[in-house]
């Protein structure tokens, strides 16, 4: 592998179709599309401030680099991906990319991240300021994940979840097989229109959550006090620990729970409308 130590390059497209080849120290300057058509490549300690860096890349490792907010929609078209101790501050990072792992990895400006990207795994990752992130993504696994971002997970499937928290308004709208384990959920309108979205021992917060779906399945789950008119026309299996504040007009299905606030019941109730739902208290 050919190494390039402490070196810095501009303009467009200074390290084309380069394969084989290991950066360490090196400064990218302003310019567009520096390591597009690349294959095994590895950066060290880099910087990256050119816009369109990784482009249409196979293989590459990104250890302890920073790319600065120049450096936006940084890698699109991309497979097999690892990112290790690294500050992302580009916008609009990873799209269309396959195979991607990122460890200890902070985004603080993670509006319009992952769309279209498959086999991506995430740990120890925070991102902020993230609008939109995760749309049209497809098998994700997620742990230690800190999120501060409305509109997330819209249009993902095969997404698992685990030890997170999500302030998030929005999420997992129309998702297919998403199970979430041991996280906090921060946000107005979680889960509409989705199917097979599985919660299980995650605390809730926000109003109106979890309506419209199919398949929702609740396990040893706890609400905050605001996340009231919870179910409205949903399928769902729901076991809470502890007091919803209140429930509409689910469609079917069973909800357990400790207490309720209120149970609303109306004319505007869907069929079946066969619903079982109790408390323990």
């Amino acid at each position: 592998m050919r190494i390039i130590s402490k070196q810095e390059f501009g303009g467009e497209r200074p390290l084309y179709c380069e394969k084989d080849l290991q950066l360490e120290e090196v400064v990218i300057h302003a310019g567009e599309s520096s390591l597009k058509e690349t294959r095994n490549i590895t950066a060290l300690r880099c910087r990256f401030e050119g816009k369109y860096p990784f482009w249409c890349c196979d293989h590459f490792i990104i250890r302890d680099c920073l790319f600065t907010e120049g450096a936006r929609a940084a890698l699109w078209y991309s497979r097999d991906l690892e990112m290790t101790d690294t500050l992302v501050e580009a916008p609009k990072m990873f799209r269309h990319l396959e195979g991607a792992r990122l460890r200890n990895v902070r985004l603080p400006g993670a509006g319009e991240t992952f769309w279209h990207c498959g086999d991506i795994t995430l740990d120890e990752v925070r991102a902020d300021k993230a609008d939109y992130i995760f749309t049209h993504c497809h098998d994700l696994h997620i742990r230690h994940f800190t999120l501060n971002g409305n509109y997330s997970f819209q249009w993902t499937r095969d997404v698992e979840i685990r030890d997170s928290v999500l302030n998030t308004k929005d999420a997992f709208w129309e998702t297919d097989n998403v199970t979430v384990y041991d996280s906090v959920i921060n946000g107005e309108f979680l889960g509409w229109h989705s199917r097979g979205l599985r919660l299980v021992r995650c605390h809730i917060t926000g109003s109106q959550p979890l309506c419209y779906a199919e398949g929702l399945v609740l396990e040893d789950c706890t609400f905050g006090d605001d996340a009231v008119l919870a179910f409205e026309y949903s399928d769902v299996r729901a076991t809470v620990k502890g007091h919803i504040p209140s429930v509409k007009n689910p469609r079917t299905g069973s909800i357990r729970a400790g207490s309720i606030g209120g149970i609303i019941h109306d004319a505007n109730a869907k069929a079946p409308d066969n619903c079982i739902i109790e408390t323990t208290a």
